[in-house]
């Protein structure tokens, strides 16, 4: 018998969390979460003192980060890129889903 774990995040829009929360759960480096930032993959939603804080959304990609770079070993300018296409094709099947909609009405 195999025993199969899974974890999951509840994750609560309006709130937000630190840039070491970020890297305590989603198992990227500091210096990779900064590039992610750098290259807008990942963005802020403010900034208080030197410290920066996301809302909680940015979790799900900070994980999917990682897990893409373990996965294909990809470095953080490939990680930009994947994410950068994962996220547009998301939009287009959400665009397809309201279309599909429109016409069965």
């Amino acid at each position: 018998m195999t025993t199969t774990i899974t974890e999951s995040v509840w994750l609560n829009t309006s709130d937000i969390c630190s840039f070491d929360h970020v890297i305590e759960v989603s198992g990227l480096s500091a210096d990779e979460l900064h590039e992610l930032i750098d290259m807008g993959i990942i963005q802020p939603s403010s900034s208080k003192a030197n410290a920066l804080f996301f809302r909680m959304e940015c979790i799900v990609i900070a994980r999917k980060a990682r897990q893409l770079r373990d996965d294909f070993e990809l470095d953080t300018r490939g990680l930009a890129l994947a994410l950068s296409l994962l996220r547009k094709m998301d939009e287009l099947e959400s665009e397809i889903a309201q279309l599909r909609a429109r016409l069965m009405r």
